[in-house]
């Protein structure tokens, strides 16, 4: 019998992710400490945190998956708002663009370890100052990169999306499914 899928995670969104595609998973809390400069490169943050993450709970015998998300904007990295007013600031420079949602991906399987990342363009509506209060009371911005939830109150931010929906929720079901595919497909046969 498979053993599930070790997930360095404990986010909601991504088991709700990977129920939803039925692959089996085990939630455990990664023990790895992100830092994430707002010059850094989007690409290279993410599949470093991605990494880190799989590797602070990865144990021999297990096939685990490590997953890091943010939003960038020309030369800014947007993680997680610090508070309410963070979040506001956040959602007017978002307000009427178009950003990126950028996600690393990370399995660590007997054979080794893969990291892959994923883009999203998110095009945020016209905003005015009511509908971000509005937003950002609700505090649905708490713990999301880039200080909104799409599958939440945020998709009355947006105005269109180009690429994986499931990656701007936080994590990239096309690429994951890609991957699992390619190194660990046994995942995939239980349903």
């Amino acid at each position: 019998m498979t053993q599930p899928l070790v997930l360095a995670s404990t986010s909601p969104q991504r088991r709700a992710i990977l129920e939803q595609l039925a692959i089996p998973f085990d939630p455990v809390a990664p023990r790895y400490v992100e830092h994430d400069p707002p010059d850094a490169d989007p690409v290279a943050l993410v599949r470093e945190h991605a990494l880190g993450k799989a590797r602070s709970v990865h144990t021999a015998g297990r096939t685990t998956l490590g997953v890091d998300t943010t939003v960038h904007l020309g030369q800014r990295v947007y993680a997680k708002p610090r508070d309410e007013d963070d979040a506001r600031t956040m959602l007017r420079e978002l307000a009427g663009r178009t950003h990126a949602v950028v996600s690393g991906v990370c399995l660590i399987t007997s054979s080794g370890e893969v990291v892959e990342h994923a883009e999203t363009l998110v095009t945020f509506r016209a905003l005015d100052d009511t509908a971000i209060d509005r937003y950002a009371a609700s505090g649905e911005w708490e713990g999301r990169a880039g200080g909104y939830a799409i599958q939440g109150l945020g998709g009355r931010l947006v105005e269109r999306i180009e690429g994986d929906y499931l990656n701007v929720v936080g994590l990239p079901g096309a690429l994951l499914l890609d991957v699992i595919e390619a190194h660990a497909p046994e995942l995939l046969h239980v349903v």
